[in-house]
């Protein structure tokens, strides 16, 4: 965040700690206070909760090769589980604000990609395997090296195109912006041109009632806004009975995306987690050693960067990356990002990985490990309270996710733009994330001009070998359509 305080730890006093979880944590060197993580952490769970009922939403559409798919509700239960036990597990290890949960790339792409292939048990093998290698790569250092690769400009710009994407995921689950079904253009304002539905305008209402509120430096604004505009909502839906978006066969343009904001008939579950454990790596036998090496590369790729570059963004949001972008016990926070993926596997519900949601906690003012330890007790009790979860309505939550987007968009003033072999690299990472909607993408974008405009620019002495090595793969990575048909022919 544009606005982050200075950590206390590179001022030339350092405050005395008041007592053993400020210690631990390091609240008062970060210049942060307990009310303020615990609001934070508040803030990252409300902002992420959707993932609950996202997260099975999507892997529970995927039929597999043999004809099975996932339930609903044990996804949920351990989608719930897993990123509650991941984001404690991080924020007690590397004592950073930065929440886990299922990453929707990954999701998605196993959902449409993968299942078609394999089984559900297969599938969650190659995660697990993926997150194997990522744990190696962290463990070795190699993965540390390819992050100090990275120049500063590029990372800086990681930022940036991190709060685009995030402003753009807003901006779509609010209905804002939406897909027009034509080639030009592809997207276009609300319904036909217009902002006319009830979701979309709370959404509107929502986004400023938290600018001005963050404006004017009120403590909790993110909070504040995102509980008024859920009142809001609440009252809205009993008043005007708008209805979900999509009820089997029937679509309703002005309903709500994702979960009607009404009070559920009953607050407690019991969590199914039959999940658990289901894993298989029968899938090299299934589809061949060379096509399933070809889906763990496209997991490693997407999973790699994707974290990499929000874990960049993220620090710099909080103040706690140096002139570099590294970021305190960072060897530890790329170990445990590869161990959420190898957990997500293992639980069936797709690879954990840190959320650029945790943005929201951050701009709320959380800046240690202690959010993560809010959020994550808070997902662990959302295993019980799944129907209560799916009050806050995605149009709500949005509104923050636009609010942090533009806080991270900040960070686009260091970048000097006078050299244009800087500048067309940086404008690719930024520009093709939220238009592909994939952070992996940018990185790699980012990445290949960075070297072949700088290299051809007589620059080439001043790019790391690494970096090469990693664009090489970025080539292979975005080619890999056409490899896997290759391969499979």
């Amino acid at each position: 965040m544009s606005t982050a305080p200075t950590p206390a730890a590179d001022t030339a006093e350092t405050p005395e700690p008041r007592g053993g979880l400020d210690r631990f944590f390091e609240i008062t060197r970060r210049g942060s206070t307990v009310g303020s993580e615990v609001r934070g952490g508040v803030v990252t769970f409300v902002t992420m909760a959707y993932i609950v009922i996202l997260n099975p939403i999507i892997l529970s559409s995927g039929v597999d090769v043999d004809g099975n798919s996932l339930g609903f509700t044990q996804v949920a239960a351990v989608t719930a589980l897993t990123a509650g036990v991941m984001t404690v597990l991080f924020g007690l290890v590397t004592r950073l604000p930065f929440a886990f949960a299922a990453g929707l790339g990954i999701n998605s792409f196993l959902a449409v990609a993968v299942v078609g292939q394999v089984t559900w048990p297969e599938a969650m093998g190659l995660v697990v395997i993926n997150g194997l290698i990522i744990v190696l790569l962290a463990a070795t250092g190699l993965r540390r090296m390819i992050f100090d690769a990275v120049p500063i400009q590029l990372k800086l710009a990681i930022t940036v195109g991190i709060g685009l994407f995030i402003a753009f995921i807003g901006f779509v689950d609010a209905g804002f912006v939406t897909a027009t079904g034509a080639s030009s253009p592809p997207v276009g304002l609300g319904v036909d041109g217009s902002v006319a539905t009830v979701p979309t305008l709370i959404f509107v209402f929502t986004l400023l009632l938290t600018g001005i509120l963050v404006a004017r430096k009120v403590k909790g604004g993110i909070l504040i806004g995102l509980v008024t505009g859920t009142v809001v909502a609440v009252v809205v839906e009993a008043i005007w009975n708008i209805g979900p978006k999509f009820d089997g066969d029937q679509v309703n343009p002005g309903g709500w995306g994702l979960s009607v904001p009404e009070l559920p008939a009953s607050l407690v579950s019991i969590p199914d987690l039959s999940l658990i454990g289901q894993v298989s790596l029968g899938s090299f036998e299934r589809i061949g050693v060379l096509a399933a090496l070809m889906l763990v590369f496209t997991l490693v790729f997407t999973n790699f960067f994707d974290a990499m570059g929000t874990m960049t963004g993220l620090s710099k949001e909080a103040g706690l990356a140096d002139e570099k972008g590294d970021f305190p016990r960072i060897k530890s926070a790329l170990i445990v990002e590869g161990v959420g993926a190898v957990a997500g596997g293992y639980a069936s519900a797709s690879s954990n990985t840190v959320f650029i949601e945790s943005g929201a906690g951050i701009g709320e003012g959380a800046r240690t490990g202690l959010a993560n330890v809010v959020t994550g007790a808070l997902f662990l009790i959302a295993m019980f309270f799944t129907p209560l979860v799916s009050i806050v309505p995605s149009e709500v939550a949005a509104s923050a996710l636009v609010i942090v987007g533009a806080l991270m968009m900040a960070q686009i003033k260091f970048i000097d733009f006078s050299d244009f072999s800087v500048l067309l690299p940086v404008f690719l990472a930024i520009t093709v994330m939220p238009l592909t909607y994939s952070i992996a993408n940018g990185i790699g974008a980012g990445f290949i001009a960075w070297v072949v405009v700088r290299s051809l620019s007589g620059k080439a002495r001043e790019i790391s070998p690494l970096l090469w090595i990693v664009a090489a793969g970025f080539v292979l990575y975005f080619a890999r359509g056409p490899f896997e048909a290759l391969v499979g022919g």
